[in-house]
């Protein structure tokens, strides 16, 4: 359409009635907002509801502006130094490896991993159930042409029988194949928590070297087994060639992850996430937050498993709170909860400003650090009044 004076004249009425809208829209915005907001997360909230306590946009900010200035030299200049490098030494020394990188994002640790493992040997192996397979979009496949065989659906743990019945297939068939890696999730997230048992994956991680096949630990959740029996994270983590951490489910960071290995592994990470879209110009802002986070994490995830035991102990000492624990749990026990129970107990919890999932009587467990901010008697008499 050709613009005239006339037609720019008739324009004018919707042109203003538009900047009416503009000028109205931060107000829009905030009453929706207010709409949707939940009460603010304070220093006594108990959220039972997930792998760490949940925190609002302004306490994240609030929080990183005190950490800034602690740590003065934090900035880091596209993920070299700074807080970014310090978090990537301290995280390496945690898991037992030569080195470590940040990664923007967890997909993006297990998909750069499972790439380098395979190398011109693009057939992989993983649990059916596992975010690599299902989570991933087919990341595998469509970036770096890897076919993901899939394995023991409807299961956390890996059948080894089923292991090794998709390896010989591989390298026995008329087209003989080599299998490039294995990857083992564990804490399962779709199991709701369930890990593979470490003499599990002694057998797959035998399995794999009698085959010279890599082995890749998606671990995004390995710090929530701290204190469950017999689990040490750097002989675990030992067994692998590759390791990936989450940053931000439960040790603070905004976003981000970790991916641990040999320093030729890592070096070669690194050029590899440019090549992928992942060298962010900062990293610091992620970092700061886990570097706070992560001295003393041990010791006080384990005292909350053990504040969480106690309280799943006395709900089911007072009748009508069943317990169906997870085989091989990390963090989370499924609790069924009696009709009679259910009277009034949203209000109760809410009133004591202590956060669970209720869904028709049954409610997910959720163990974490906010757990230690209050008394169980205190936390036992909300949920029984």
């Amino acid at each position: 359409m050709t613009l005239s004076r006339r037609t720019f004249l008739a324009g004018l009425p919707a042109a203003v009635g538009g900047l009416g809208l503009m000028q109205a829209a931060p107000a829009l915005f905030a009453a929706s907002v207010a709409k949707k907001t939940p009460a603010p997360v304070s220093a006594r909230t108990v959220a039972l509801l997930r792998d760490a306590a949940p925190l609002s946009p302004l306490e994240e900010a609030r929080r990183l502006a005190h950490l800034v200035e602690r740590y003065p030299l934090a900035e880091d200049r596209y993920l070299e130094g700074g807080a970014v490098g310090e978090l990537e030494k301290s995280m390496a020394a945690l898991l037992g490896k030569p080195d470590a990188a940040f990664m923007p994002t967890g997909t993006l640790a297990n998909q750069l991993a499972l790439r380098l493992l395979c190398g011109d040997n693009r057939h992989a192996l993983a649990q059916h159930d596992s975010h690599v397979y299902l989570d991933e979009s087919d990341a595998s496949q469509t970036l770096s042409g890897i076919n993901l065989v899939p394995l023991s659906a409807g299961k956390a743990i890996p059948d080894m029988d089923e292991l090794k019945a998709a390896i010989d297939e591989a390298e026995s068939s008329h087209a003989p194949l080599k299998v490039g890696a294995i990857s083992i999730e564990s804490p399962v997230r779709r199991h709701h928590g369930a890990s593979v048992p470490f003499d599990q994956l002694e057998g797959i991680a035998a399995l794999a070297r009698q085959h010279r096949i890599g082995m890749h630990w998606d671990g995004a959740r390995a710090m929530l087994l701290y204190g469950t029996p017999g689990f040490d994270l750097k002989r675990t983590s030992a067994l692998f060639d590759t390791v990936y951490v989450s940053l931000y489910k439960y040790l603070g960071a905004p976003y981000g992850a970790i991916l641990a290995g040999s320093g030729e592994m890592v070096a070669r990470a690194r050029a590899l996430r440019h090549l992928f879209g992942g060298q962010i110009m900062s990293g610091w802002q992620a970092a700061l937050p886990v570097l706070d986070t992560l001295p003393g994490f041990a010791e006080r995830f384990i005292k909350a498993r053990e504040r969480g035991e106690q309280l799943l102990t006395a709900l089911q000492a007072a009748g009508g709170f069943r317990l169906q624990r997870i085989p091989h749990a990390s963090n989370i026990c499924q609790v069924y909860i009696a009709p009679e129970r259910l009277v009034g107990l949203e209000q109760r919890l809410a009133a004591a400003d202590i956060r669970v999932h209720l869904e028709d009587g049954y409610m997910p467990f959720f163990i974490n650090e906010s757990i230690l901010r209050r008394p169980v008697h205190e936390l036992l008499r909300a949920f029984i009044g």
